[in-house]
């Protein structure tokens, strides 16, 4: 029953009249009985000693336990045990000449029969008792997953707030909307002084017009500036700038482009993920330097409908989304002498729908400006690249790395139940704008959420002063969203992934409603965007970070994993590795944009795009599908290319029309189509 050598402890407990009685040898139960005592003259003795086996129980000889007993290398007694039940079995083995301890043990444990001994370090209260750790995450992992289970990375987050405060019914207080920072706080991105000397913009060689209007804006350059100018921004040095949000890398394209175009030598295309981003982005560089030069904006297929900015392909500077520039580009719009092109976001070369769309751009612009223009300085830049050396092998640009936050964030994890996060959105949102920064600005929220519905819905549940802000918005009201925030006349906006890539606002704060866009969780590189929103060096002395978490919650039934699995995830991940990979649709769509954009250059263009392409295949591909003929484009290839249809959509829209079918059947079939995708 027991280990012949003296290697396990015995383990006594009252249990009514009578004592648990285990043998424990490497925290492992070896075995469990019960053991009644009698009363004598002699003092009290063992009266029956039943073991616990997997089946029933077996009834031992009296004289077993005192057997074992002296076998033990430690005997040991509950703290739980009252008084008058410690000296009696104190005395019944004291008679045979054995001694026990007294301890502080788990009060669960050991109404169980389980040896789980505490110290000051690792004792939890759950009033009015003592208990270990395992049994009081399991308490809290009963009472507030919705599964029963916890993934490991939640289950280390509560045992660390388990250990700081020793107290359960405290620790209960974060699953209860409670946001003490004390409970929520994660960890904390420090900042970190820049080791690169400052240049003063005086000292700049540079057009004296850019020199004035930088100087109403700055004195000098901050770290990633001044280590980009060290490294021949102002010679036509083609760049991968890779640095944190906030720390500028919209003004090293700037200055690249428009000190060549105020110099004659060429325009100077600036290119973003988003139309939001593109119209501020465009009234930014109108506000600088219209006076100085001719800004265009390029959106969508044309321009933004029902506002005052026209495209002009022969401006000075272009502001626009990929799309917009790819779409001039494959209608073979004249946009020649291109000195100075930048990629904002490049990160999102590895997106799974549109980093293809990017990769061919820039293919198609490179050949486009090496036969249109002369030399083209290309500057990519990102928050959040895993692989700079190998992105920037692949773009033929030298990289730049500049990670350092000039702020500290603040990143904190607060739990909720089901219907809570309104509540505590509201609470963040009031005492953030109750704060005033060093600068003098008040602190602001930007609110991420997974819908444009429920962008509306919790704005509307707000007391405090807030907008909702997303794409389905026209200009003119997004425009005014961005003017009242900026003025600091809103405490708050809650918005989709419309914010994430870079739109200036300047918020002190960023909450997270949900960690899912739309019915896909986040990725690290969406989040580490997001989360860079918090804290700007003009406006904050910190950045503060709210993941709002419902255990167990999932926003689709294809999500596998859990929004507190995912919170770990996210806030313990390192940035990811930029990859490229092609399916079939997406060989075929860029191959054909390229036999639009160059007919003669096609496998020349796809040789040059970071993504593999299968010429060959490609090319018998789409002969096929008649959207391509004599390496040409067909008059439907051309119409499905400009329009940004894929080839399946292609195809099922020549089905349709060899059908008969309406446009409006048509037009519903593909909006079907790419719901399901």
């Amino acid at each position: 029953m027991a280990p012949s050598r003296q290697d396990f402890t015995l383990f006594l407990h009252s249990k009514n009249s009578d004592f648990f009685v285990s043998g424990i040898h490497n925290d492992e139960k070896l075995f469990q009985s019960i053991l009644e005592i009698k009363s004598t003259k002699a003092g009290p003795r063992p009266l029956r000693f039943r073991v616990q086996g997997r089946t029933k129980e077996q009834l031992r000889r009296p004289e077993d336990f005192i057997d074992i007993g002296r076998k033990a290398k430690k005997i040991r007694i509950s703290s739980q045990t009252k008084k008058e039940k410690r000296d009696e079995i104190k005395s019944l083995l004291s008679s045979y000449g054995l001694q026990a301890e007294v301890v502080r043990t788990c009060h669960y444990c050991s109404s169980s029969g389980d040896f789980s001994p505490l110290v000051d370090s690792n004792v939890i209260v759950s009033y009015p008792h003592e208990i270990c750790l395992p049994c009081a995450l399991s308490e809290l992992e009963t009472e507030y997953s919705p599964t029963g289970i916890w993934t490991k990375a939640t289950k280390n987050h509560i045992q660390k707030i388990l250990l700081d405060f020793q107290d359960i019914g405290h620790v209960k207080k974060a699953f209860s909307g409670e946001l003490d920072p004390h409970l929520t706080t994660f960890d904390q991105v420090t900042s970190e002084q820049p080791s690169i000397s400052p240049i003063d913009i005086k000292e700049i060689d540079i057009h004296e017009d850019l020199r004035k209007s930088l100087l109403n804006r700055f004195e000098t350059l901050q770290p990633i500036q001044n280590l980009s100018l060290q490294n021949g921004l102002l010679t036509e040095t083609d760049q991968l700038i890779v640095s944190s949000t906030g720390t500028g890398k919209t003004l090293i394209g700037e200055i690249a482009g428009i000190n060549r175009a105020l110099n004659g030598n060429g325009k100077f295309l600036f290119l973003v993920p988003l139309v939001a981003l593109a119209n501020q982005k465009y009234a930014n560089f109108k506000e600088h330097y219209g006076d100085l030069l001719d800004i265009s904006l390029r959106v969508g297929s044309s321009r933004v409908r029902g506002d005052s900015y026209p495209f002009n392909p022969n401006s000075d500077v272009i502001i626009g989304t990929y799309e917009g520039m790819d779409h001039a580009l494959r209608t073979h719009k004249n946009i020649s002498n291109v000195g100075t092109v930048v990629i904002d976001e490049i990160h999102m070369v590895a997106d799974h729908s549109r980093g293809h769309c990017i990769d061919g751009l820039i293919a198609r612009l490179k050949h486009h400006c090496k036969h249109f223009s002369t030399k083209t300085q290309w500057i990519y830049l990102s928050a959040t690249v895993g692989n700079p050396n190998h992105l920037a092998s692949d773009l033929n640009a030298i990289p730049l790395e500049f990670n350092n936050r000039t702020i500290p964030l603040h990143r904190h994890i607060a739990f909720s139940l089901p219907g809570q996060k309104y509540q505590m959105i509201n609470e963040l949102v009031q005492r953030e704008f109750m704060n005033k920064s060093s600068k003098g600005y008040r602190g602001q929220t930007i609110i991420f959420t997974n819908s444009r519905q429920r962008c509306h819905d919790i704005s509307n549940k707000l007391t405090s002063s807030s907008a909702p802000y997303h794409a389905g918005l026209d200009h003119h009201q997004r425009k005014k969203v961005e003017q009242r925030f900026s003025e600091g006349k809103i405490a708050s906006v809650v918005t989709t992934a419309a914010l994430s890539a870079g739109v200036d606002f300047p918020a002190s704060q960023v909450v997270f409603d949900s960690l899912a866009m739309g019915t896909n969780w986040l990725n690290t590189q969406e989040f580490q965007q997001m989360q860079g929103r918090a804290g700007r060096p003009s406006y904050h002395d910190t950045g503060l970070i709210y993941l709002l978490v419902e255990p167990g919650k999932v926003y689709s039934r294809t999500m596998r994993r859990t929004e507190d699995q995912v919170a770990f995830e996210l806030l313990t991940s390192d940035v990811e590795n930029v990859h490229l990979s092609y399916d079939e649709q997406a060989a075929l769509s860029e191959t054909l944009a390229n036999v639009v954009v160059a007919p003669q250059h096609t496998s020349q263009l796809n040789s040059s795009m970071i993504g593999e392409i299968q010429t060959k295949m490609a090319i018998q591909n789409l002969v096929k599908l008649g959207l391509v003929s004599n390496n040409r484009a067909t008059p439907i290839g051309k119409i499905i290319c400009q329009n940004f249809f894929t080839t399946k959509e292609a195809t099922a829209i020549m089905d349709a029309l060899n059908k008969h079918k309406s446009p409006s059947d048509i037009v519903a079939m593909i909006e079907l189509m790419r719901v399901e995708n």
